[in-house]
């Protein structure tokens, strides 16, 4: 009797064992998610995501933004979460090097991500291989004066010789081209990833900014030959150095400039200044060179599996969880940004589902912005570079040595 009970009471605990390793799964995620768009749509999706998967607890360790970045490589070697956000193209390759992100192809080949999230599936392709879930990006491009374009007889540039003769017929009418503000540098970021980009295509742009080329290299010269072109004709605004990015919206504004190669938040702020949808429009950079692939310029947000992670069967159904159409329409309504999955649904905007079509049809590459796609200390020094080239273009050699020495120390 007594072994019975014994033999009765262990298959119960037995039982109940196999019934916690089942439904008991929990993975950890850490974001740095912290303003209050993203931690709204991140609040979101966990409540969702538990919602339909009963079985499995988030617990979600939310970080602010610098110390999320001075602890990340820490807590993916020390004590790692089962699941942690970061960025596309090269700011996940030195993780992806050191060993510290788990390879998901799996992921995006059960959940068929391959063509819905194919848009950015370059930037999360290292060594053959994808690491991690995109899940947002806008778009840069040229946003523009519609209502100055149309009382000039000026068509939307399609090619470099359109965007040039755009320009002088602004020049014509006492009318700066395009408006900047460079005094937190990576403004003239954006303008030299565009020009290098259409220049000479993504593969070279991201060889470049892994200090794979060297700043002194002829191609790079090309770039800079068509920014200078720009800035001999007077094509930017005076005394750009002197204004943040926000401060040279106002030309805009007034009708003194007519374009600003800029990302889509400035949208917002220039509807907050006064303009309608009527006056402001936006359109793809130009074409420079016509046998290069269009690439554009997308900062995309992810979410990685850290080699080390505890539970990787539980943090690769989040990632496709993530990747579903429906979950990214809905984490992208709250941030008013767009959703890579091509399937998805974007807010009633304009200006977005511009984006949505430039993006989505993209095969050229997405690159993440110059300040991402290079290591920090190479970042600050281009950046530094290409203002200093805006106002004093002459020194073009003595930058681009300066520039190469840089490299030579970062990448060594």
């Amino acid at each position: 009797m007594s072994f019975n009970l014994k033999q009765k009471f262990g298959m119960f605990i037995a039982g109940a064992l196999v019934s916690v390793g089942t439904f008991a799964g929990e993975i950890v995620i850490n974001t740095d998610t912290s303003d209050p768009a993203p931690k709204a749509a991140f609040e979101d999706l966990i409540k969702d995501f538990e919602a339909e998967h009963p079985d499995i607890k988030v617990k979600w360790n939310l970080f602010d933004h610098e110390g999320y970045k001075t602890s990340i490589r820490n807590f993916l070697t020390a004590d790692a979460p089962d699941l942690a956000n970061w960025y596309a193209g090269n700011r996940m390759l030195p993780y992806v090097e050191a060993g510290l992100f788990e390879p998901v192809d799996d992921v995006w080949e059960s959940a068929g991500l391959n063509d819905s999230l194919a848009s950015a599936a370059g930037s999360m392709t290292i060594d053959g291989k994808k690491w991690g879930v995109p899940y947002t990006y806008y778009q840069w491009g040229v946003y523009y004066r519609k209502d100055i374009f149309e009382r000039l007889g000026v068509g939307v540039p399609k090619t470099w010789a359109d965007f040039i003769a755009a320009g002088e017929t602004l020049l014509a009418n006492d009318i700066k081209p395009i408006t900047i503000g460079t005094k937190f540098l990576w403004t003239a970021g954006g303008v030299f990833d565009y020009l290098n980009l259409r220049t000479n295509g993504y593969d070279f742009h991201m060889a470049l900014t892994q200090g794979q080329v060297p700043w002194t290299d002829d191609r790079v010269r090309k770039t800079m030959a068509n920014w200078k072109e720009l800035l001999d004709k007077g094509f930017f605004i005076d005394n750009h150095a002197a204004y943040s990015w926000q401060e040279a919206l106002a030309p805009m504004v007034q009708g003194e400039a007519a374009m600003y190669v800029m990302g889509n938040f400035a949208v917002a702020p220039l509807r907050e200044a006064g303009l309608t949808d009527d006056q402001l429009d936006f359109f793809q950079f130009p074409i420079i060179d016509g046998t290069v692939r269009l690439a554009e310029e997308a900062p995309t947000d992810t979410i990685h599996i850290p080699a080390n992670a505890k539970n990787k069967e539980d943090a690769k159904k989040f990632l496709a969880y993530l990747g579903r159409a429906d979950v990214q329409t809905k984490i992208n309504k709250t941030l008013g940004q767009l959703p890579i999955n091509k399937n998805s649904e974007v807010n009633d905007d304009k200006f977005l589902h511009a984006g949505l079509a430039m993006l989505s049809s993209t095969s050229g590459g997405i690159a993440q912005f110059f300040d991402r796609d290079a290591p920090a200390e190479m970042a600050k020094a281009g950046m530094e570079g290409f203002q200093e080239f805006m106002v004093k273009p002459e020194r073009l050699d003595r930058i681009l040595e300066r520039l190469e020495k840089t490299r030579a120390r970062v990448y060594q």
